[in-house]
């Protein structure tokens, strides 16, 4: 029997303007076509789930294209909000205040985004509400940020790159990690812990430059990590050049990638969501990182779409077809003789990472269609 089940719409449209219309102009006739308008927004309070750069990172969106979003979501009636939780490790948006004035040295102000900012998970990252999680296979339950979970409608705006855990950062990404408070991070991230193979350590000190932790130390000119400190994060699995850090549980990027999954369908379930992307800057690490390397794809375009998981899905699909940029780290692999190709961009960029199991546990409980039908607007 033939199925007829309708799929996913996503809408994408390139980076090409014509004199007279703007990028920001561009996302807004995006988003209307996508069907935001389509949700009830008058007198609600609507968050805006973004990311606002680590300091030193500029591969972020700009503020600009929060404020097109928040501009759509006032013009339907809508109390738009932009909002971040604190993070696990601790950078410059391990409390509110810090992330808050974080955010205003990236350029995020109610002057330059037409909307004031909340950080989710209040000052220390605790202010939570347990959510439970519908189909949940590793998280019955999920602790999502308190103003995340008081908003009546939340919209993702997501800037799509490379991920040294998960492979690429998209929507599920932004939302479940994202939205979990410093508690809902730390049981993300909890299912493995890595190790150093000594022999294979060159003693460069990389990966004690990335760890948020303070967790690596060295003895005997050779990397440590401490266990007891450690908080699974992967960073420094992402940051070794030379393979000697890995994951005690084989399974764990996978494992983690379907917790996020979950965490997004904790956020989402029941009430009115919308998700936009932006495939810009492709950065090969997360923008959690304190600085952003070179890019290592070309800008492709935006995308919205109500399912979460075809939108990540058409976002992968375009970055594979892309030609990767040569001066760029998935560049100079491909470059390498000796390195072993996956003939996939993000698995290429960053070898040890796993991502296709987040998509399709997302679509394993219900979450949305990794089948979609891409609608190209000009």
């Amino acid at each position: 029997m033939e199925n007829t089940k309708e799929k996913s719409k996503v809408y994408f449209t390139d980076f090409r303007t014509r004199i007279g219309v703007s990028l920001t102009k561009k996302l807004q006739m995006l988003i209307r076509a996508a069907g935001i308008g389509t949700i009830d927004m008058d007198g609600k309070f609507v968050a805006i789930k973004m990311h606002f750069g680590e300091l030193g990172n500029l591969a972020y969106l700009r503020p600009n294209y929060a404020k097109a979003v928040a501009d759509v979501v006032k013009e339907l009636g809508g109390i738009p909000f932009l909002t971040d939780c604190n993070t696990l490790y601790p950078g410059s948006r391990k409390n509110a205040l810090e992330h808050l004035e974080c955010a205003q040295i990236n350029g995020f102000n109610p002057q330059t985004t037409g909307c004031q900012i909340l950080i989710g998970d209040g000052l220390r990252g605790t202010d939570d509400v347990e959510v439970p999680v519908r189909n949940g296979e590793y998280c019955k339950t999920a602790y999502i940020g308190r103003a995340i979970m008081d908003a009546d409608i939340v919209i993702s705006l997501t800037h799509f790159k490379g991920h040294e855990a998960t492979g690429f950062g998209g929507t599920l990404k932004n939302i479940g990690m994202g939205c979990g408070s410093r508690g809902g991070k730390m049981a993300q991230h909890n299912q493995g812990k890595p190790h150093v193979d000594q022999e294979l350590c060159r003693s460069c000190h990389r990966c004690a430059k990335e760890c948020g932790s303070d967790a690596i130390s060295y003895e005997n000119g050779k990397a440590f990590i401490n266990q007891d400190l450690c908080k699974g994060c992967g960073r420094c699995i992402g940051a070794c050049s030379y393979d000697a850090i890995s994951n005690d549980n084989s399974n764990a990027n996978e494992i983690l990638g379907c917790k996020i999954a979950e965490y997004t369908q904790a956020v989402v379930d029941g009430r009115p969501c919308f998700h936009i992307s932006l495939i810009t800057d492709v950065s090969p690490n997360c923008d959690c990182h304190g600085e952003n390397d070179a890019p290592i794809l070309p800008n492709l375009g935006m995308l919205a779409s109500f399912d979460p998981v075809a939108l990540d899905q058409a976002c992968v699909d375009l970055c594979q077809k892309a030609e990767p940029v040569r001066n760029s780290q998935l560049g100079e692999h491909l470059a390498d003789p000796h390195f072993h190709q996956h003939h996939d961009h993000f698995m290429d960029s960053n070898p040890n990472v796993r991502w296709k199991e987040t998509l399709e546990h997302g679509e394993k409980i219900g979450l949305g269609s990794r089948e979609y039908e891409l609608v190209t607007l000009k």
